[in-house]
């Protein structure tokens, strides 16, 4: 996959603090392995954000990065708990499973969770987390996951999602912005590269 345009159109190569690229996602698998490949990037200070619809494939991708850092614990969605703590099995980071679903105000209603406590010393992954904790850290990687969600409106019978027919293992569209001095001149593109074999 190539390294494509920002949402403003601008290109990937100029000179301000932001990486970009996008690219096809497979299935559940594949998400899962880029959730690993990126855990290799990330290190303690990282603010990870996550959005796409619901069962785009946050918590997959999620549990992808949990098994790369080599944390404790299956990584599951946090929706009823707001957070999870996993700590490193080794020498590595936390990571901090945050889902900010349910969590209608900014950083002000976040402030219980200690994420700027947490964030020096772990990697902070935030589900729907897009216009609500972008203030803790001047660099963060959004990742933005889009699959297939069969029409609009409220179910089958107007013309909306028909969720039975949903393949949960669909190709997403996966869309990695780097933002800040910590992300510049990063290769994400290489991390939407197809699987070999």
């Amino acid at each position: 996959m190539s390294a494509g345009t920002t949402p403003t159109g601008e290109h990937p190569g100029r000179t301000d603090d932001r990486a970009h690229a996008t690219g096809t996602v497979p299935g559940a698998d594949r998400t899962m392995r880029l959730g690993r490949e990126l855990a290799a990037l990330l290190r303690a200070g990282d603010l990870v954000l996550l959005s796409g619809e619901l069962g785009a494939g946050k918590t997959t991708l999620t549990r992808g990065i949990g098994e790369g850092l080599g944390v404790r614990s299956a990584v599951a969605s946090p929706t009823f708990v707001i957070s999870r703590v996993h700590p490193s099995l080794g020498d590595g980071p936390a990571l901090v499973h945050v889902d900010a679903y349910r969590l209608a105000g900014g950083l002000e209603e976040m402030e219980d969770l200690d994420l700027d406590l947490a964030l020096p010393e772990s990697v902070v992954v935030v589900e729907w987390g897009e216009g609500k904790v972008e203030e803790l850290s001047e660099s963060r990687l959004l990742v933005r996951l889009e699959r297939p969600t069969g029409g609009e409106g409220g179910g089958p019978a107007d013309g909306g999602t028909d969720w039975s027919a949903l393949d949960g293992d669909a190709p997403r569209v996966v869309t990695l912005t780097g933002v800040g001095p910590r992300w510049a001149g990063v290769d994400l593109a290489a991390l939407l590269e197809p699987a070999d074999g």
